[in-house]
């Protein structure tokens, strides 16, 4: 049984290094406040605890190069021993890495794990590729992907690298491309969706995301690519990279996403679970990075997981 001890820090001001550069300021302190509790964290940025250069910073803030972080004292607990990502989560996220470059690897994310750590999840994407490659410590996320959509995912492994990705994404010059089997037929080939979203926290903590005027712009293009009985295989492109927005789009389209608990249908999903799906079938097919940005030119494709072929292979 590991000795759990807990002790409490004095304020200390650290001084942001070229390598720590462009981090978002709650990725920093996640790095540097082992053993305090990611609700922690997040409560003492709302409550202006955390400052940058003597002023109240947002959880987005990003670094930059000799800034002045206040932190101020919190309690930590200190395990003997802590604890390690399962061998299975480290087999999985090691063999996903389908290209890497000096800068940066992408993965074909498998479903079911987050991006990072935090709601209940001791160890994401980001955390268990540092614990199998323990002299990156730099890696960060470029973008993310909710927990059960699988395929391309941006991992930067340079400060050079992560600033070229995010004036790319920032331009709209990264094309982001995924694949979704949504509930019925579509009333065309091809359809634009443009509506703006906007989140919105519930009491349980729950995020969930609404079309709403006072949103952000969003646009997805839907594509269909083979129907089925009940359903309909489509591609994605999105313009725009909002949180939910394949299947909040999806949903206002009346043909959610199959297997979307939180915006789906209910009746339709149970239907496709006894034909075989047991997940979101969401996946992130495509990535084209252009040759701007200190960017060379990609085209970069995670195939569609076995889960999800094999459900098409026997779903009419």
């Amino acid at each position: 049984m590991s000795r759990i001890q807990n002790k409490k820090t004095a304020v200390r001001y650290t001084i942001i290094t070229p390598e720590q550069e462009q981090r978002r300021i709650d990725n920093y302190l996640l790095s540097v406040l082992k053993g305090v509790p990611r609700t922690r964290i997040y409560q003492m940025l709302r409550r202006g605890e955390i400052r940058v250069n003597g002023g109240r910073i947002k959880q987005s803030y990003r670094l930059h190069r000799g800034d002045k972080v206040r932190i101020p004292p919190v309690t930590v607990t200190d395990t003997a021993k802590p604890a390690e990502p399962h061998n299975y989560l480290l087999e999985r996220v090691r063999d996903s890495v389908i290209l890497e470059n000096e800068d940066f690897l992408v993965l074909n994310k498998p479903s079911g794990i987050v991006v990072h750590s935090g709601s209940g999840r001791s160890f994401g994407v980001i955390e268990i590729l540092r614990h199998l490659r323990p002299a990156q410590q730099g890696l960060q996320l470029v973008h993310r992907l909710d927990q059960e959509t699988s395929g391309c995912l941006l991992i930067a492994k340079t400060l050079q690298g992560l600033k070229n990705l995010h004036r790319a994404l920032k331009a709209g010059d990264i094309e982001k491309h995924y694949i979704a089997l949504l509930k019925g037929h579509l009333h065309a080939f091809a359809i634009d969706v443009d509506q703006p979203l906007r989140k919105n926290t519930l009491r349980s903590g729950e995020r969930l995301v609404e079309i709403s005027e006072q949103g952000k712009y969003a646009l997805s293009r839907f594509q269909v690519v083979r129907e089925f009985q009940a359903a309909s295989l489509v591609k994605v492109h999105l313009e725009t990279g909002r949180t939910h927005q394949i299947r909040v789009h999806a949903k206002h389209l009346q043909h959610p996403v199959a297997g979307d608990i939180k915006y789906g249908d209910k009746e339709f999903n149970k239907g496709i679970r006894r034909a075989g799906l047991k997940r979101l079938f969401l996946h992130a097919s495509k990535l084209v990075l252009p040759a701007s940005h200190g960017l060379q030119a990609l085209d970069i494709k995670a195939p569609l997981p076995a889960d999800l072929a094999g459900f098409l292979d026997h779903y009419i």
